[in-house]
């Protein structure tokens, strides 16, 4: 995916910062030691061969002077944390950090250099399997999510800043971050500011059904995970983690009942758990809301050339809105 948000380095650039991680032995010397990899849509990441053989990883913060949403600051550095936490608190397969630079001396924004997970991306080669074969990697994922909810922090919030004491704090913070970050840019949502604001008040008090602050990944999508044959072998992409209610997680999505985005079956079974009751369906409906605000607004922010993200976002902020009672009109 195409963004402003990614932040390219020349080859020799690059080399300096292998030697900064690794030392002069490790620099390439190959005029084919760096892949750009394609998938992501923040940051921009590198498959990177070592001397020695070695593939690792490098992501690269966004470059400053480009503008980022509110929750998109900082990010490299939750990320970062949040592998670390994971790794050393979970049995959940995550790659190692071997270096992490926030001093911006080589290039003007942070970066880190980790293991490269093998395998292929699921998001990208589950298309062509049976359906089964799909259902037994989304059941491995819910096994992988209910691991990481089990993370318990002392408050609610982004990961890696300071928590509050209640999910309707957080979570309605998070919220006008997001809105705020529309109207900066004068995002047109097809709807009122205001005629969203009401329909968050209207149903957060929901929210305080959530009472324990649990490690959520949020963006655990098929195309954060890596696979070699049917199983699992690694989880990529940790950098909008959070203190939360899991129920926000990527895997329920498709559980609330109103948005078409695939079977989940396999991820519930896997997460050990049914249907969504009718509580947390009043929360999830908040949190599909927060989702396709987010991608509607971030089309502007990242410079999107083609309308693809958008054509598929709006109108699912549209059904997003009426499962919160507030229908179009005209």
């Amino acid at each position: 995916m195409e963004s402003i948000t990614k932040y390219r380095q020349s080859p020799q650039t690059l080399r300096r910062m292998v030697e900064r991680a690794y030392g002069p032995g490790l620099v390439p010397m190959s005029d084919d030691f760096a892949t750009e990899l394609g998938h992501g849509w923040f940051n921009v990441a590198y498959l990177l061969s070592l001397a020695d053989g070695r593939q690792v990883v490098m992501k690269i913060a966004p470059p400053p002077g480009v503008e980022v949403m509110t929750y998109e600051k900082d990010m490299l550095a939750g990320e970062v944390a949040a592998i670390r936490l994971v790794g050393g608190a979970t049995s959940v397969p995550v790659p190692h950090v071997d270096h992490y630079d926030p001093s911006c001396e080589i290039i003007a924004a942070p970066w880190f250099v980790m293991t490269r997970v093998p395998g292929e991306n699921f998001g990208e080669v589950s298309g062509s399997w049976p359906d089964e074969r799909s259902q037994s990697v989304w059941r491995q994922i819910g096994a992988v999510n209910a691991e990481l909810n089990t993370i318990v922090g002392d408050g609610f919030g982004r990961y890696g800043l300071p928590g509050v004491p209640s999910w309707r704090e957080a979570f309605t913070g998070i919220l006008e971050d997001v809105l705020a970050d529309g109207e900066r840019r004068e995002v047109d949502l097809g709807w009122s500011y205001d005629e969203v604001r009401q329909a968050i008040a209207d149903h957060a008090g929901c929210l305080d059904a959530a009472t324990v602050p649990r490690f959520c990944e949020w963006d655990l999508w098929g195309s954060n995970v890596m696979v070699h044959g049917d199983r699992i072998t690694g989880i990529i992409d940790h950098e909008r983690a959070f203190w939360g209610d899991p129920i926000m997680e990527a895997g329920f999505v498709a559980a609330s009942g109103t948005v078409p985005w695939g079977d989940p079956s396999g991820f519930l079974a896997g997460y050990g758990r049914g249907p969504l009751t009718p509580d947390e369906l009043d929360r999830r409906r908040l949190y599909n809301l927060h989702l396709f605000l987010i991608m509607v607004i971030e089309t502007v922010y990242r410079g999107h050339t083609t309308t693809e993200q958008l054509d598929m976002a709006r109108p699912a902020l549209d059904g997003a809105m009426a499962d919160l009672g507030h229908v179009r009109r005209g």
